[in-house]
């Protein structure tokens, strides 16, 4: 290339800012549809810690029930 070449294809401020403003709002497309999808499958493993935690806490409670029998003398 040639110096008159690269004096014609000088990149104005505005290029520039079309450029980055394209580039952003494509990337925050991605970033909503990801969050939404995110948002679901955290609120599934949620639920299903719970169920577990649940479900552990029933089964130690009967392991270690201790009966007590109060009788009067």
């Amino acid at each position: 290339m040639s110096k008159t070449e690269v004096a014609e294809e000088r990149v104005s401020a505005e290029d520039l800012r079309e450029q980055l403003q394209s580039f952003q709002g494509g990337l925050q497309n991605r970033v909503e549809d990801s969050r939404n999808t995110l948002l679901a499958v955290g609120g599934g493993v949620l639920v299903v810690l719970l169920l577990v935690f649940f479900l552990l806490g029933k089964r130690a409670g009967k392991k270690t029930t201790t009966l007590v029998e109060i009788r009067r003398i």
